[in-house]
């Protein structure tokens, strides 16, 4: 008698049919506000952001929280994502705001073997969810003009094991994160920033800044101070998000990396 063995393989995640509790849980949360206000500080440093209509591509931009910003400042911003429910919320902010959004439902692989190029490429909060975030990086090279700078943030595994210590969730560290059941907000495959850092390199990147991202509100005792005292934590996240070793703990961790020309 043979045995028939099932085995699992990892699949990209689509975020169909809970796209309002993202809208919710995250983005209408001082935790998303903060990530959003943090991502814009780092953007606004890129010259090439503060010219008129600069081409951008958000990758997996979901909602399109920040594809709305830049849309707003003039630039000529793509929006791409695997969820049509994310993107079709990102249309109606921006019929609501009078914003010219160009939207497609494309994964990354089918951007990666299109001729598109942008000078200025976003890729925010994705790279945890893949099933192959290393490859991830060689087709983000392509779509990125040389010369050209790609944002990229990941979900942080050192910070997510600290914040667990720091919760006295001493097991599950022990286990090495892993969840007896699946958490639908919360990313399964946080990410090693030595080993991001290094398929950056492999793939040409020359890094330009790295920013924390949440480097001391998940830490909170008194989480009433999140909102209460929200200008004051944003001001010391904002002041302290570049300095170690502050920045290896945030929750998130932002790179600007630059393509050579």
């Amino acid at each position: 008698m043979t045995r028939k063995t099932t085995v699992k393989t990892k699949s990209d995640r689509n975020f169909d049919s809970i796209a309002g509790k993202f809208q919710q849980n995250i983005y209408n949360t001082t935790k998303g506000r903060l990530r959003q206000l943090v991502l814009q500080r780092d953007l606004l440093e890129l010259p090439a952001l503060n010219q008129a209509s600069t081409r951008v591509l958000d990758v997996g931009g979901g909602q399109g929280q920040l594809a709305l910003w830049l849309a707003a400042q003039g630039h000529q911003v793509t929006l791409t994502d695997l969820s049509t429910e994310m993107l079709a919320l990102a249309q109606q902010a921006a019929t609501a705001q009078q914003l010219s959004l160009q939207i497609s439902h494309l994964s990354l692989q089918q951007l990666a073997e299109q001729t598109f190029t942008a000078p200025v490429v976003l890729c925010h909060a994705v790279l945890e969810w893949l099933a192959d975030p290393q490859q991830a990086i060689d087709q983000l090279w392509h779509l990125v003009e040389p010369g050209g700078v790609l944002s990229l943030m990941f979900y942080n595994i050192d910070a997510k094991r600290f914040s667990n210590i720091v919760y006295g969730n001493f097991n599950y560290v022990l286990r090495d994160l892993a969840y007896k059941k699946k958490v639908s907000l919360s990313p399964q495959n946080p990410l090693d920033p030595r080993a991001v850092s290094q398929w950056c390199q492999d793939a040409g990147f020359v890094q330009l800044s790295k920013t924390g991202v949440r480097c001391f509100h998940d830490y909170l005792r008194d989480r009433s101070e999140q909102e209460s005292e929200f200008d004051k934590l944003l001001e010391v996240e904002l002041r302290y998000s570049r300095t170690e070793p502050y920045a290896s703990l945030g929750r998130y961790q932002h790179l600007l990396l630059h393509k050579p020309a």
